[in-house]
């Protein structure tokens, strides 16, 4: 994996770097020694390292202004950073790139019960938006595996899922504003608490950006209320095939589950053992589905699931009969990469999505590449919109084991685009998949994502070498332009 070359006259400056940034950013928010450094080293993606030049953690919007506006003047990279769980490397340091932690941004602003949102600053967790509002009955719907770590700056910044995001949505589904400093240090907004705007659809662009347009210090967040009865099935199968099937049946049936995950046998044994949440050892793959709605709906689906899960040879079903039950259901899911971590020195995390009906074909594919590697894998997988995650097991102090693990995740997410998929549903590209974007576009394709980069950040200082495998400067592009109510794109040649 290439990075870019420090650059060595920023090396030679840190001295007035950190000089320049203590007058901006109170001293003790200014991070310098090595081993305070270190603490911010890696994201959740814990193969690639590299210590920071400095780490600045402000705490207010006027603070992260000018921290880009004397970066973008001074010619200094910059590397957000949420709660750093980000599984793709998007939050890598770089030698000579301040990264710029939002973690002090963690109060919630305000709740609207009467609109329907919440405003929190971006290092709210997840989880603490649900918990603020669950008193008055209502809930914040996309829920990551790492809701109780990872934060809602970073979920934008990824555009992440979670189990109930197959009739809920992703982010980008349940976000209608964000507030974001550009490299200049210019504040702008996008969106509000009204359901939509007019216009470019910016949000839609901000939502999954990686970091690389802007630095979010707010966003406005939908909230659902909650859904009066939810239930959950749980059914083993005797194959991945049979499971597969099942889904596909699911959703052809014009069922959509408020969640639909699977989860093969070594997922099974691993969550069972950590979290004993009475799943069937015997069961080959297992499906965890949730009905949510009227007591009535529920109940009617439930019935309709059985019947179309007996269809597809479930071995055996299970209904939850209460809240507890529901929520241990969930609990072995939700704890299943802490489970794997459990049965193997490391594991690395994929992300990929593919068309539904094409699970058994992928399961089998996984299968036959986990024995030509000589590594095992277990899958946990957001079933009902086709979102992977097979987790590869292997031993980082065993000569080749890693470059084989990512081999084997690469050969997965190249599948993924063979089927008609694509290569990440909520992770993210940032420097793990950035190398085989080639693989699903064209240079073309690439280059027009990249003057979309070049209107937000001409000088290509924001988080770089994440997502794109060949940089080009803006010059080479057409330059492109963004500035507040209105954006230009003069001179862009056409292919």
């Amino acid at each position: 994996m290439l990075m870019p070359e420090p650059d060595g006259q920023v090396l030679a400056r840190r001295g007035a770097i950190v000089a320049a940034l203590r007058a901006l950013v109170p001293g003790e928010s200014i991070i310098v020694d090595e081993d305070e450094l270190r603490v911010y080293e890696s994201d959740g993606l814990t193969a690639y390292r590299q210590l920071p030049l400095i780490v600045v953690l402000p705490e207010t919007t006027e603070q992260v202004a000018g921290v880009l506006a004397y970066c973008h003047e001074a010619g200094v990279k910059v590397v957000p950073r949420g709660a750093g769980t980000s599984l793709s490397g998007g939050a890598l340091p770089l030698a000579d790139a301040i990264t710029l932690g939002l973690g002090k941004f963690n109060r919630i602003l305000d709740i609207d019960f009467a609109n329907r949102c919440v405003v929190a600053q971006p290092g709210v967790t997840n989880l603490a938006i649900t918990q603020a509002v669950a008193g008055q009955g209502f809930y914040y719907a996309p829920d990551p595996s790492s809701q109780i770590a990872c934060t809602i700056g970073g979920n934008v910044a990824e555009n992440a899922g979670g189990v109930h995001c197959l009739k809920y949505g992703l982010t980008t589904n349940n976000v209608l504003g964000v507030e974001m400093v550009l490299m200049t240090g210019e504040v702008m907004r996008f969106g509000g608490k009204h359901l939509d705007s007019g216009g470019y659809d910016l949000m839609g662009l901000i939502t999954g950006s990686e970091g690389l347009l802007g630095v979010i210090t707010e966003v406005t967040v939908r909230i659902l209320r909650s859904p009066e009865t939810a239930r959950a099935l749980l059914i083993g199968f005797p194959s991945n095939e049979a499971a597969g099937d099942c889904v596909a049946a699911v959703i052809a049936a014009g069922i959509i589950p408020g969640g639909m995950e699977m989860m093969d046998k070594p997922a099974i044994h691993a969550a069972e053992d950590f979290v004993q949440a009475g799943y069937p050892r015997d069961a080959e793959s297992l499906l965890i589905v949730e009905l949510d709605g009227p007591e009535a709906e529920v109940t009617y689906l439930i019935e309709r699931v059985e019947g179309i899960a007996r269809d597809n040879g479930a071995k055996t079903i299970r209904v939850s009969q209460g809240e507890d039950e529901r929520e241990r259901f969930w609990a072995g899911r939700k704890a299943a990469f802490p489970a794997v971590g459990r049965i193997s020195p490391d594991y690395y995390c994929m992300d990929g999505t593919i068309p539904r009906h094409k699970l058994p074909v992928v399961l089998n594919r996984i299968r036959q590449l986990s024995a030509r590697y000589g590594l095992r894998v277990a899958n946990v997988f957001h079933a009902g919109d086709g979102n992977l995650h097979p987790l590869i097991l292997y031993d980082a102090n065993q000569p080749g084991e890693l470059e084989g693990a990512e081999e084997f995740g690469a050969d997965i997410l190249r599948l993924c685009v063979e089927v008609g998929g694509v290569l990440t549903g909520e992770h993210g590209v940032g420097v793990e998949k950035r190398d085989l974007m080639g693989v699903m576009f064209t240079e073309d394709d690439l280059k027009h994502q990249q003057r979309v980069k070049c209107a937000f950040d001409p000088d290509g200082l924001l988080n770089p070498g994440k997502v794109y495998p060949t940089l080009h400067r803006c010059a080479e592009l057409g330059r492109v332009h963004i500035s507040r109510g209105q954006t230009r794109f003069p001179d862009i040649p056409r292919f």
